[in-house]
This record gives structure tokens, C-alpha cells and sequence, in this order.
């Protein structure tokens, strides 16, 4: 019997045909059997091919990516693990295990699993750039911040690695390693500049004298020749934040506005679309499906205009026991454009709940209130409400031209924020952001609390026990000094592990002489 020609569903002739094959002819078989659709024969090739070739990565590969596909996690878990515990520096098989294991929402073992894996010796610096994308992405800044200073204390002093490792150390909150490594970078190649390290080191601290170096850093870069547009932005953002700093709010406008000018010609922010998008949340109908409240845990939703203050306002309701604050999480917004824009039956429903569920709870202990603080979850209350009806939405609310002002001094990295360079455009999303709330708060009375970010930084203790009590937590909160420091991915990293301040209320008056547009947006 040849290959070629073996029925695909005889698998025992297939395997006995396979007997004296190398091991590049079964993988290749098993490959077939896969676009073939015949995923249980798939299946006994590949367990097969791992008993014929035990040292053969692609085999134990494919096997439990195969299980894994067909559903079969934990088996596939047990193979990875199998292989890890015997070959411990196969990377393909801790990649693959993380993966795994992300999608349970078992984000501490994915930590363990690629820490474990760069423990175990020395691998090369774009394995560990893999790693370091991956865990940031799954939001483990802090596992991808040491495997960054494992891989370069192993060697691999590479400037890519110092980078990372700066950005990460910003968002964990360790400012003077960030400094040195983005030192390190800068220093290494030419290069650095372009990777966004000059606005990372403006964020790094509150300046208090022009004459700090960074001042003199970032002239220089900014006169370099043969700068891109893109790190010419990143220089006059740097500078902006720096003169704002030190009170000259003349030279910082004169720095943002080139900056915002030259990311607003090259976005393509959708005014009309934003515009139909909003009217079609303000006339749809209430969820036609809704899910039973779980019993054990609360979703807790931190929304608002972006720069409202809902870091700040996550940050500290973190100080409760039994809170975990996960940062800002993509899921919603994932399952919405899913599910859009067919009316999701309940099965469809109940597996977007699970797997969100899985995002929020993951596996570092047991609390009862899971935060979510992506501020534009705004938009979607009806279809967390038709997952959760027991979830919470606090709206932060600030004035509005305190929001425009911070949203038009920041660099973001995304198209989602393509507004933020432009006021006409800002005041537009802080209105309708504005009519949205309003909306929720009429159809969900119980489920929506508004809270307004200059109470809170005038009396934080007395507001927090407000929210607390509107919650329903227990106990009283951490001492400041003792709160859980999550990693902070946003333009408030700082700011955030500061104890709460109210400099930053009212600080627009202070740009109006410069900045006349303030003055036509409403104060909300």
C-alpha cells in the first residue's frame, strides 16, 4: 500500500504504511488528514508519530495544537506540560502551553509557564521578544519586565530588550530602572529614538526645573536630520508634557500644537461614523436576551470620556478587599463586533459571559468585584447588562474642558483615539459620551452610578466609601500606601501612584489665554 493512495479514514493501514516512514512523512500525513477534515484520524497520527519519535517536538506539537482544536484542553495541557517537564527549554512547547492556558483566562500560569522556560537557561533575543509581546498583550507586564532582565542579566544586552523593558517598567511603576534602561537603548543604536523612548521618559516624573536634561535631550533629537514624522510628534509631545511641568504653559502650547496638528492630518478619525454609531445605541431596544446573574462575583465597569479619571478611581477602589482592578480589557468590545450585527441567541450569549468571565476572574485568588476600566465600555452597557444584569457601571465625570485639554496633551498609539487632536472633534465625543450616559442611567437606574472626578480629589475618602457602599463592599479600604499596585498602560501612570491630588482640577484655566477653543466647550 503507498501513501498516496491510502484511504484517508483507514487509519490502521495508514499507520502500519507509516512504520518505517521518517519522521517528516507522518507530520506530513497527519497534516492531510487535518485538511481533510478527518481530525480523529489526524489525531491518531499524531499520538502515534509521538510514541514513533518521543524527542520530536513537531510531533508533541501538533498533537496537542490538534487536541486543543478538537476541544480537548486539558489532554493537551497534560502533553505540553509532559513535554516541558522533559525537554524544559522547548520554547515552541511553552509558547504553546501559554497560549493554551491564556485562553482559560489562567493568566498567572502563562506567567510561570514563559518565566519558567528563560529560567532554565539562555535563548535567543527575538525568542525573548516573543515572549515579552506575547505577556504584554495578555496584560503580565510584570512577568514579560523580568524576563526582559533575565534574557539581557543572561547576555542578550540588546537595545530592543532595554526598550521593552522600559516600557514595562513605566507601567509597574519602577521609574529609575526604566531610566536606566531607556538610557541603555538610547546609547546602544540611533534607532532608540524612534521607539517612542523620549515620551516615555517625559512620563517618568514630574519635572521641577527646565534645567533637567531631558530639556536639552530632546532639543538636540528634535533638530536631528532625517527624523520621521512619527518621532518628530513623539519630541514635541515629550516637550509639551515637560514646559506643562514646570508652568510654561506658552511653550508647552506651542509644542502640542504642532504635535496634534501633524497626528490629526495623517488620522482618520470618522466624525459621521462616530456620529451614527452613537444615535444607534440611543435607539436601540433593550436587550431582547437576558442571562442569569451569577451568584459568586460582580463585574464592576470604571467608564467614561478617556482622561475623566477612571484610572485613578480604579486604582483606589483596588484598596477593598476582595476587589482585583484588571486594567483595561478588550473583551467587550471584541464579543459586540462579534456578535454584530445579528440579535445573539443565548447559547451565543452564554459563551461570550464564559469567556469574559474567564478574562476578569483568571486564577491569582478568589474576590467577589472584577474591574474593568476601559473608559469607552461606555457604548456597550446593554450587552454587558444582557451578560451580567448584576453589573455595575461608575461613569466618571469631569470637566469638560479639564478632559479636552489632557486628551489633546497625550500621544495615543491607537486609531480609536484619532479624535483626541482635534477640540471640535474632542467636544463632540465628550457630548455625546455625555447623551450616553444620560441614556444608561435612565434605562439601568440600579446598575449606574455617575461620579464626578472633582469631588473625588476633593474629599477621595468620603466619595470612596459613597461608591463603596453603593457597591456593596466590605470591610474598609488598604491605607494608600499599602494598595495593590497593578500595572498602569495608560497616560496616567504616574499620576495614578500618586496619592490623590487636585492640581490637575481646573488646570484648563490655566491654557485659556493660549488656548482660546476651551472656551466654546461646555463644562459638562
Amino acid at each position: 500500500m503507498t501513501l498516496g493512495t491510502t484511504p484517508p479514514g483507514n487509519v490502521q493501514a495508514l499507520l502500519a504504511a507509516l512504520a518505517t516512514a521518517p519522521e517528516g512523512e507522518w507530520l506530513e500525513q497527519g497534516r492531510t488528514l487535518m485538511l481533510h477534515g478527518e481530525l480523529p484520524a489526524a489525531l491518531t497520527v499524531f499520538d502515534a508519530a509521538t510514541q514513533h519519535f518521543p524527542a520530536s517536538s513537531e510531533a508533541v506539537l501538533g498533537f496537542a495544537g490538534l487536541l486543543w482544536q478538537v476541544g480537548n484542553t486539558s489532554r493537551a495541557e497534560q502533553v505540553l506540560a509532559e513535554r516541558l517537564q522533559a525537554h524544559p527549554t522547548d520554547a515552541g512547547a511553552a509558547f504553546l502551553l501559554a497560549s493554551l492556558l491564556r485562553e482559560q483566562g489562567r493568566l498567572t500560569a502563562v506567567g510561570q509557564t514563559l518565566r519558567t522556560l528563560f529560567a532554565q537557561g539562555p535563548h535567543d533575543v527575538d525568542t525573548a521578544i516573543r515572549a515579552v509581546e506575547m505577556l504584554d498583550d495578555y496584560g503580565r507586564p510584570d512577568d514579560a519586565f523580568a524576563i526582559c532582565e533575565i534574557a539581557i542579566d543572561a547576555g542578550a544586552d540588546d537595545p530592543r530588550l532595554h526598550a521593552y523593558a522600559g516600557m514595562l517598567g513605566i507601567q509597574l511603576g519602577l521609574f529609575e530602572r526604566t531610566r536606566a534602561h531607556y538610557t541603555r537603548a538610547l546609547a546602544q543604536t540611533p534607532d532608540a529614538l524612534d521607539w517612542n523612548i523620549p515620551l516615555g521618559l517625559a512620563g517618568l516624573q514630574r519635572y521641577d526645573t527646565s534645567a533637567h536634561e531631558d530639556f536639552a535631550f530632546f532639543q538636540e533629537a528634535l533638530q536631528r536630520p532625517g527624523l520621521t514624522e512619527p518621532t518628530r510628534r513623539a519630541l514635541l509631545f515629550a516637550l509639551g508634557k515637560a514646559h506643562d511641568d514646570v508652568g510654561d504653559f506658552a511653550a508647552a502650547t506651542t509644542y502640542l500644537r504642532q504635535a496634534n496638528a501633524s497626528v490629526h492630518a495623517a488620522g482618520n478619525w470618522s466624525r459621521k461614523h462616530w456620529k451614527r454609531s452613537i444615535e444607534a445605541r440611543l435607539a436601540a431596544a433593550p436587550p431582547s436576551v437576558v442571562l442569569s446573574a451569577p451568584e459568586d462575583w460582580t463585574p464592576v465597569f470604571v467608564v467614561g470620556v478617556p482622561r475623566s479619571g477612571t484610572t485613578l478611581l480604579a486604582q483606589q477602589l483596588a484598596r477593598y478587599p476582595g476587589v482585583k482592578n484588571r486594567g483595561e480589557l478588550g473583551w467587550l468590545e471584541f464579543w459586540e463586533q462579534r456578535l454584530s450585527p445579528i440579535t445573539p441567541t443565548r447559547r451565543q450569549l452564554e459563551e461570550a459571559a464564559r469567556q469574559v468571565e474567564q478574562q476578569l476572574r483568571q486564577d491569582d485568588g478568589d474576590a467577589r468585584w472584577y474591574i474593568d476600566k476601559q473608559p469607552l465600555n461606555l457604548l456597550r452597557v446593554d450587552l454587558a447588562m444582557a451578560l451580567w444584569p448584576n453589573a455595575r457601571f461608575i461613569h466618571c465625570e469631569r470637566d469638560a474642558r479639564d478632559i479636552a485639554l489632557s486628551l489633546w496633551s497625550q500621544l495615543f498609539h491607537d486609531q480609536a483615539h484619532d479624535y483626541a487632536y482635534d477640540f471640535s472633534d474632542i467636544a463632540t465625543v465628550i457630548r455625546d459620551c455625555q447623551r450616553l450616559a444620560a441614556h444608561w442611567q435612565a434605562r439601568y437606574p440600579a446598575s449606574f452610578l455617575s461620579v464626578r472626578y472633582e469631588q473625588f480629589v476633593d474629599a477621595p475618602e468620603e466619595t470612596l466609601a459613597t461608591i463603596a457602599q453603593w457597591l456593596g463592599l466590605p470591610g474598609e479600604p488598604a491605607p494608600n500606601a499599602q494598595a495593590p499596585q497593578t500595572s498602569i498602560a495608560t497616560a496616567s501612570t504616574w499620576q495614578a501612584r500618586q496619592a490623590v491630588y487636585r492640581n490637575s482640577a481646573g488646570r484648563w484655566q490655566q491654557y485659556l489665554p493660549y488656548l482660546p477653543e476651551l472656551a466654546a466647550i461646555k463644562p459638562g
